[in-house]
């Protein structure tokens, strides 16, 4: 499947206009995204869509986050397990026994990376006899319940990080606590607590030295701007022509750009996106007039998602150019 594959775009965009953003409304009022949804992304063929080239995913995902960012949201963490147990790095046996399955969304991922944090490690992993032995707190995790496998990257050793796969589930010495969000609460995200938890060896992926910069890889951080472009152009439609469908497509443009630029590039690409939904959500609102409060309007519920994603995926470079472009000072 190429980049510009029109049958992959052609079922994103037809499940967000026919199934997602008619029932996003509803989805917003729940505790736990329908099954139901996921299974349609994944015989759509969807979940195999993330682990193809950047700018394919990218835009499957801003089609998708136009019609409901909480399924969205959910179906983008699978992209972190899929892409791990594609690499050819990973151990053959993870690869032969979940790659295929994963690809065609029969068993679908999460994702906690404290690991990848810089400062002070909020997650451990220390050696256990064959395995490890893992401590700390994963403060954001999603879709539990609604996944399989948990990719999880903790601080190891020598100042390293070491990657494994748990199962999604309860075990010894894990705790699960529920994150109550302002918007796409139906994701079910929550904050796992380890104390002591043990992974066999056959669930090691690997070991590498912690790079606090491979987190700042404009690649890395390039799709998470998709979500904010397909909530911006879900209000750009409903507004109807404007100058603002202008700025989306150079929003986008942007983002493509610093991809092969740098991390400073990606930060302000990825800060003008996020201020570009916020503006968006908040011309709707005034067009719309008073309804827009309503709790069971489109407008309030796209203007609570502009928010989280102001917040959401950060780095202190997004931040720094967010709060230059909404007239503050990066303190």
């Amino acid at each position: 499947m190429t980049t510009t594959s029109p049958d992959v775009l052609a079922a994103a965009r037809g499940l967000a206009d026919d199934l997602l953003f008619p029932e996003a409304m509803r989805v917003d009022g729940l505790d736990v995204l329908p099954v139901s949804h996921l299974d349609a992304l994944a015989a759509a063929g969807l979940y195999r869509t993330l682990g193809l080239n950047l700018r394919t995913s990218c835009a499957v995902v801003e089609e998708l986050a136009g019609g409901c960012l909480a399924t969205t949201f959910v179906w983008l963490q699978h992209r972190g397990l899929l892409m791990t147990l594609a690499a050819e790095g990973t151990p053959a046996a993870l690869r032969d026994q979940w790659l295929g399955p994963a690809s065609r969304g029969q068993v679908r991922g999460g994702i906690a990376l404290p690991g990848l944090i810089p400062g002070p490690p909020l997650l451990r992993a220390r050696p256990a006899g064959d395995g490890w032995r893992l401590d700390g707190e994963a403060p954001w995790v999603t879709g539990w319940g609604l996944i399989d496998l948990l990719l999880v990257v903790a601080r190891g050793p020598a100042d390293t990080t070491v990657t494994l796969i748990l199962d999604a589930a309860a075990q010894p010495g894990l705790t699960v606590t529920r994150q109550r969000l302002a918007a796409i609460n139906a994701s079910v995200t929550v904050r796992l607590g380890f104390n002591q938890v043990l992974v066999p060896p056959e669930r090691h992926v690997g070991q590498a030295p912690f790079d606090p910069a491979e987190g700042l890889r404009p690649d890395r951080l390039r799709i998470n701007g998709s979500l904010a472009l397909g909530l911006a152009s879900r209000c750009t439609q409903l507004l109807g022509p404007s100058p603002l469908d202008g700025e989306l497509a150079a929003c986008r443009g942007g983002l493509d750009d610093a991809v092969a630029a740098d991390a400073t590039a990606m930060a302000e690409a990825r800060a003008a996106a996020c201020e570009l939904a916020v503006r968006a959500a908040a011309a709707l609102a005034v067009r719309e007039g008073s309804r827009s409060v309503g709790v069971d309007q489109h407008v309030q519920r796209l203007a609570r998602e502009a928010m989280f994603l102001l917040v959401f995926g950060s780095r202190p470079g997004i931040k720094s150019a967010l709060l230059r472009r909404l007239g503050a000072s990066a303190a």
